[in-house]
């Protein structure tokens, strides 16, 4: 059995201000920071092989805290694993949206990247991991479009339950070729008081 633990990276800026992020690289605000510790801690408990992570700053700030955590297993950054692309909305809040674009938005051509093309990047890089790992538990630090796209299509089931949460833990277990969700969209780690606060 190969198991993924889909991640995503903790809370930033743009999060709480509702703007796109897409590929632009924004890092973890304080409370991102405090949640990847969180989430660190947790997974610390839990047996890890290996962490592959998107290249952009939030996702890689996240898995880096997880990585310090677990200790001596590999770690790889891939920018397959980025965010959908917001086109021309990435930066920009709902309301600054309709004021440019007007109600319609969703329907204009500005530039964002397809869930077809998510899955089509995606999709192999997981193919990958699954070659170099058979058997092991993969944690995957992205983003929360891209995590949504790839678990909507490889266990269904779970599609429409709204957004992952920052620092979310998702695990999806491989036996016999098919997938099956065991845990969506956890944080239950972000209740838990450190030492330090």
């Amino acid at each position: 059995m190969t198991r993924i633990g889909f991640i995503r990276h903790g809370s930033t800026a743009w999060n709480k201000a509702g703007r796109a992020q897409g590929h632009t690289n924004i890092p973890l605000d304080e409370e991102g920071v405090n949640q990847a510790q969180k989430l660190a801690e947790r997974l610390s408990k839990e047996q890890w092989d290996v962490i592959y992570s998107s290249d952009l700053t939030r996702a890689r700030q996240t898995a880096e805290a997880v990585h310090k955590k677990l200790g001596d297993i590999p770690i790889f950054f891939d920018e397959r694993l980025r965010e959908a692309g917001g086109g021309l909305m990435e930066g920009t809040t709902e309301a600054e949206r309709i004021e440019k674009w007007g109600s319609d938005w969703r329907n204009l051509d500005l530039k964002r990247e397809t869930k077809e093309s998510v899955e089509a990047r995606g999709l192999p890089a997981i193919e990958e991991m699954l070659k170099k790992h058979p058997g092991q538990n993969i944690l995957l630090v992205s983003h929360g479009a891209f995590n949504r796209h790839l678990l909507n299509k490889l266990v269904p089931v779970n599609e429409g339950h709204g957004p992952l949460n920052n620092t979310s833990v998702t695990k999806i277990l491989l036996t016999a070729d098919q997938w099956d969700c065991e845990l969506f969209n956890c944080t239950h780690h972000l209740e838990v008081v450190l030492e330090e606060e």
